[in-house]
């Protein structure tokens, strides 16, 4: 148990939390239901690289490369730097904007986050940084009590259809930005080479498939609170959205008051961006160091992986100067464009990862018959969706 919790908590980390509040802004509860349907796709794809982490023992860029060679290893792992410093812009822009809120300039917030980060990664091997994402993580269901008092109160907008739907072209661009903002790049590497960096066998691999399968379940249900936390605190839909994160934390304060809904939103915000700093930081680094061929381990230190802790770094040190230099204003936009590009992304990284599933497991575990033909639709549809999507979204404006 632990590398699919740490996995799906990060998935719900600052980009995942503001593309679910603008969502409920401006389309009110109707992408509950698509957040449901998520749920099974997100299991498929983490339960998968559980497979190949155990049966191989090889991270994801290793399979790569062993199977497809280096030239596809290096296209998959560069696709995968990129998504990684886009989503370290989204923790660093979340934390920077909650250390606003309590009149912390960005500079102090971004560096106590990396010093934080430091500390964790350089002190105790993987199992003292999943415990500390873990923990750090739990903040986020926070998000849920939110939920449960939105609903609760009168303000809550009892009026809006569940099914209700008016397709434009912000629908179609907020259903990628939903799709990226569920299955991305950096957890399929990070839950295959934690699975590895762990130590797990055959012998863990039910209880690993129900970790992921319960993080799975939970990662869609505060995806779900924060769309229905912010669609109910609205009076109705807003047709404009949200303009900064402040936005986002005064419909929580709604509920609970200022300084109590404060305190609370902040927390759940910095659960998110810091257990998402610990798994993009480390799937980044396992990423190119499988292709690169250096030792990669958060079991080793730095004098044995200098290499290893230096693109781990250099993703979060990225991260900090484009969001030092975003616009305050734009952080909303910036957020689900980092999503946007996770959904166009998901071509080449399903597609990998169904091709891996076919050929290098064990034949007794291999993805065949007929789910590997339902899993086979499954990506292409979710694939398709998000391109014809997006295209959709350009034409409508």
């Amino acid at each position: 148990m632990g590398p699919g919790f740490v996995v799906c908590l990060a998935d719900t980390d600052a980009g995942s939390i503001i593309t679910a509040a603008q969502t409920g802004a401006k389309t009110g509860y109707s992408f509950v239901k698509i957040q449901i349907l998520l749920v099974p796709v997100i299991f498929i794809v983490q339960e998968l690289t559980v497979r190949l982490g155990i049966f191989t023992g090889k991270g994801h860029g290793e399979l790569i490369k062993e199977t497809f060679g280096a030239g596809w290893a290096w296209f998959s792992v560069s696709t995968l730097f990129v998504a990684c410093c886009g989503a370290m812009v989204s923790e660093m822009s979340g934390i920077a904007a909650v250390g606003t809120m309590f009149g912390v300039p960005v500079w102090a917030s971004m560096l106590t986050a990396d010093v934080a980060l430091l500390l964790a990664a350089m002190s105790g091997g993987y199992s003292l940084i999943e415990r500390v994402a873990i923990t750090v993580g739990l903040f986020e269901l926070f998000f849920l009590v939110l939920m449960v008092q939105g609903l609760m109160t009168d303000s809550a907008s009892t009026d809006v259809n569940f099914w209700a739907v008016e397709v434009d072209g912000e629908w179609w661009k907020l259903l990628v930005a939903n799709i990226g903002a569920v299955v991305m790049p950096f957890m399929i590497f990070y839950q295959q080479s934690a699975v590895v960096d762990k130590g797990l066998t055959v012998a863990d691999l039910n209880l690993a498939r129900l970790d992921t399968a319960f993080s799975s379940a939970l990662t869609q249900l505060i995806m779900i609170a924060v769309i229905v936390t912010t669609a109910a605190t609205l009076p109705g839909v807003d047709p404009h959205g949200l303009a900064s994160i402040a936005d986002i934390e005064k419909a929580f304060s709604a509920h609970l008051g200022n300084s109590a809904g404060k305190i609370i939103f902040s927390l759940g915000m910095l659960g998110g961006c810091m257990v998402a700093m610990i798994v993009v930081a480390s799937a980044a680094a396992w990423g190119v160091g499988e292709v690169a061929g250096y030792p990669k381990s958060l079991n080793m230190s730095f004098r044995e992986a200098p290499a290893f802790y230096s693109v781990f770094f250099s993703s979060v040190l990225l991260g900090n100067v484009v969001a030092c230099v975003a616009s305050k204003s734009a952080i909303i936009q910036i957020n689900i464009t980092v999503e946007v590009f996770n959904g166009l992304l998901l071509l080449p990284v399903l597609l990998f990862l169904y091709l891996l599933a076919r050929r290098s497991l064990p034949e007794e575990w291999r993805l065949k018959g007929w789910y590997a033909v339902v899993t086979g639709v499954l990506f292409s549809t979710i694939v398709l969706l998000c391109w014809i999507s997006i295209l959709l979204s350009f034409l409508d404006k």
